[in-house]
């Protein structure tokens, strides 16, 4: 059984210096990596945090979660990546999805393709991220990238390339992610309108996604790592579980018109709300049934009693 990986969101705008603090106080706590997301509201740049984070720490992992594909073109994307890679002596782990965030698309004037062409897009990219890591002359002809007998630098630290994380809620991109990622995102599907369906966060489907996952990775599927991480709801502590399934219960139906059940939302994977030792018991269920080891727990300090009891376990 594979050890628990928790992950701590970085997401906030702070100086240098109180990014670096927290950076240090989660490696001191015994977080395995400090990720945020990549959008281009309200929030520090990736490339330019997980170098501030590499420089102030020595063992801390970091990665993005994840990056927008649309936003980079990849050569330029595995340059930023692989100097990180190098700058931290080998800590960056490569996530990346095909976006999904319409309204910031709309924002800058960037056409928000259909999912099919967005999530066609991220697979050309992996394939020329993993072939510029080489470290020798790559060329690539496909319908939305081309690259031509181009010897990319820096050359990652680590060989034959960082871990790739590839996360996703819709069948296409989980089956993407168990061909090709170290680390699978089970995430959500998001709807058109950029809401979360409410019947993607249960249990249940998340053993149909994990069932996608292991057609597609046939013999590799015992090598993936499985990370899940909070959404929809903020992460919260209290001794009245049923009552705050009540509540999640009502804002879900309210946002979609799906109504689930007080249990599919006590046992969603994606819902962290209870006690510490609901959450506790909770993640050792979910390792146990379905392989899932790696956890983004929210803010710094927002579970830090769950990663006491659980880190190196």
């Amino acid at each position: 059984m594979r050890p628990f990986h928790f992950l701590a969101d970085a997401h906030e705008i702070v100086g240098g210096a109180e990014l670096a603090a927290r950076a240090q106080r989660a490696e001191q706590l015994g977080y395995h990596s400090v990720v945020l997301p990549d959008h281009l509201i309200g929030q520090l740049s990736p490339v330019v945090t997980m170098a501030t984070v590499a420089a102030a720490t020595s063992t801390l992992r970091m990665s993005a979660f994840v990056m927008n594909n649309d936003l980079r073109h990849p050569a330029v994307l595995a340059q930023d990546l692989a100097s990180i890679d190098v700058l931290s002596g080998g800590r960056l782990d490569v996530a990346i999805g095909a976006g999904w965030n319409k309204p910031e698309y709309d924002a800058i004037g960037m056409r928000f393709d259909p999912t099919p062409l967005r999530q066609a897009r991220l697979a050309e990219s992996i394939t020329v991220l993993k072939g510029l890591f080489a470290g020798s002359p790559f060329s690539f002809a496909g319908e939305y990238y081309t690259i031509t007998d181009y010897s990319a630098e820096p050359v990652p630290a680590q060989r034959p390339h960082p871990p790739f994380f590839i996360g996703g809620g819709g069948r296409r991109t989980l089956s993407l992610a168990g061909r090709e990622a170290d680390i699978v995102g089970l995430a959500p599907r998001v709807l058109p309108n950029a809401i979360v369906d409410a019947a993607s966060l249960t249990l249940a489907a998340t053993r149909e996604k994990i069932g996608w996952v292991r057609e597609a990775a046939g013999d590799r599927f015992e090598s993936l790592e499985f990370n899940i991480y909070p959404s929809t709801w903020p992460v919260t502590l209290t001794d009245d579980l049923r009552g705050e399934a009540r509540r999640v219960i009502d804002a879900l139906r309210s946002r979609t018109g799906i109504e689930l059940t007080e249990d599919e939302v006590i046992d969603s994977p994606h819902l962290f709300i209870g006690s510490i030792d609901r959450l506790v018991e909770k993640f050792l269920q979910l390792r146990e049934e379905l392989g899932i080891s790696s956890i983004m727990l929210g803010e710094i300090d927002e579970l830090t009693p769950v990663l006491e009891r659980l880190a190196g376990s």
